[in-house]
Formats: C-alpha cells, sequence, structure tokens
C-alpha cells in the first residue's frame, strides 16, 4: 500500500514538474516571438520623396508617417520620430512604404553630389505650380520641355514660347506654399496660396542662363513629353495676335 501511494505521488511530482516546463517553455516561446515579430513604430515614406527634399518639407507635405513593423524587420537607424533627421535631406528617392533611416539622409552638399548630373551639364532648380509641373507626374529622370509665358519688354505683349524642347528632370522636392494676390476685372483683390515645387534639372551652361533669366522675368511652365513627342522650335510663340491663326 505504501509503494502504491509513493507510485501516485512520484506520478503527481512528474505530471506538475512536466506542467511547469510546459508553461516555462510557452512563456519563453511567446517571449521570443514577442521579440521578433511583436509590432514596433518606425517613420515610412506613405508619399515618393526626391533627392534633395528636406524631412521638414516632406512631413509638412503628408508624405511621412508611422506603420508597424515586426522587430526582428526593423532596419538599422529606423526610429518612431524624424528628430534626428531634422535639417537634413533625402540623399536618394526614398519610395513610399520604405522606412526612413538615417542612411539615407544627410546634408545638402551631400544630396548634391548624389545627383546624377549626366556628363557636360549643371543641376538648375526652378520652383513651379502644380499646373506647372504637369499636377505632379514628373519624379527623377522624366523628360520635359520647357515653355515661358512672358512679356516682350519692348512692346509689352505677353507671350507663351517653347525655350527648350528638352531636358531631364533630376529632382523633385516640395518647398512653401506661395501666397499670391491678383486683381480682378472690377479691381477687387484676390489672394490664394499656391502649391509650388522644386524641380531640378540637367542642363548645359547656356541653357541654365536661359531657365534661371526666364524664371527670374516671367513663369515656366513643363510639358511632359516621352521618345515620339515631336516638338519642334523656333517660331515666335503664341500672343493674342495670333491665338486664333
Amino acid at each position: 500500500m505504501d509503494r502504491r501511494r509513493l507510485l501516485i505521488l512520484g506520478a503527481a511530482v512528474v505530471a506538475v514538474l512536466g506542467v511547469a516546463l510546459v508553461l516555462t517553455y510557452a512563456r519563453s516561446a511567446d517571449a521570443r516571438a514577442e521579440d521578433r515579430f511583436g509590432g514596433v513604430d518606425v517613420l515610412v515614406a506613405t508619399q515618393q520623396l526626391a533627392p534633395g527634399e528636406t524631412i521638414e518639407a516632406a512631413e509638412a507635405a503628408g508624405k511621412i508617417g508611422t506603420a508597424k513593423v515586426a522587430r526582428g524587420d526593423v532596419l538599422d537607424g529606423a526610429g518612431a520620430t524624424a528628430d534626428a533627421l531634422k535639417g537634413e535631406v533625402a540623399l536618394v528617392p526614398i519610395y513610399p512604404g520604405e522606412q526612413l533611416i538615417a542612411a539615407k539622409f544627410g546634408s545638402s552638399a551631400e544630396a548634391a553630389a548624389t545627383l546624377p548630373i549626366p556628363p557636360g551639364k549643371m543641376a538648375v532648380s526652378v520652383n513651379l505650380t502644380d499646373a506647372a509641373r504637369v499636377s505632379g507626374f514628373l519624379e527623377p529622370g522624366s523628360e520635359v520641355s520647357v515653355f515661358l509665358n512672358g512679356t516682350d519688354p519692348q512692346t509689352g505683349q505677353t507671350f507663351t514660347r517653347l525655350l527648350l524642347p528638352r531636358v531631364t528632370v533630376l529632382g523633385v522636392g516640395s518647398t512653401a506654399p506661395v501666397t499670391t494676390t491678383t486683381t480682378g476685372d472690377d479691381g477687387a483683390p484676390t489672394t490664394e496660396e499656391l502649391p509650388r515645387t522644386l524641380l531640378t534639372v540637367a542642363v548645359d551652361q547656356k541653357d541654365a542662363q536661359k531657365v534661371l533669366y526666364a524664371s527670374s522675368n516671367g513663369e515656366l511652365a513643363f510639358a511632359l513629353i516621352n521618345g515620339d513627342s515631336k516638338v519642334k522650335g523656333g517660331g515666335g510663340g503664341v500672343t493674342s495676335t495670333n491665338l486664333f491663326k
């Protein structure tokens, strides 16, 4: 009888120990799973960031958000806030869904050095409204024709004319909205905020001078083109005298 009791007691002890070991293993597995797969908030791009675009401009444009990422998938240099990236710019294109990591940001000088400027060309930037940049369809690598809306200083006549037939876009970066005031036919002023975007293009010295002069003395507009687009230079452009001819 005593022997039977000892056997039963021993079996009970073994069972208790087994349950304890199973619980310990389960808790350890849960801890490992939490460490490997538990969600962590990190900053990600919700829209594409262009090389040279500041972290502040990207935040103001709503291009940055947070997403939960498994702990094991968090990249080195990623974080939940942009504090460590303040004052820096994107060095490379950052696409929607990418984690924002320190290695992809740096100073403006570093960003300029990473622009893929073709041999013999230089990078020039101009500010354009949404309409003048094809409503956001431009991106690094796009080819555009550049038009100028200006006024003839001798005759005072306004015109629209092709300035450059084909140039390559190197970078696209947001800037702050610009407030403009116009006067209507009734003499009443109208104030509005126009979103503007910094466009960087590759040009030679002569064309750079044209772009900079034209942007200071008129309004530039880019037209998106491809290999099949037909662009013809020369001519006097369009004025009020030949608009309907």
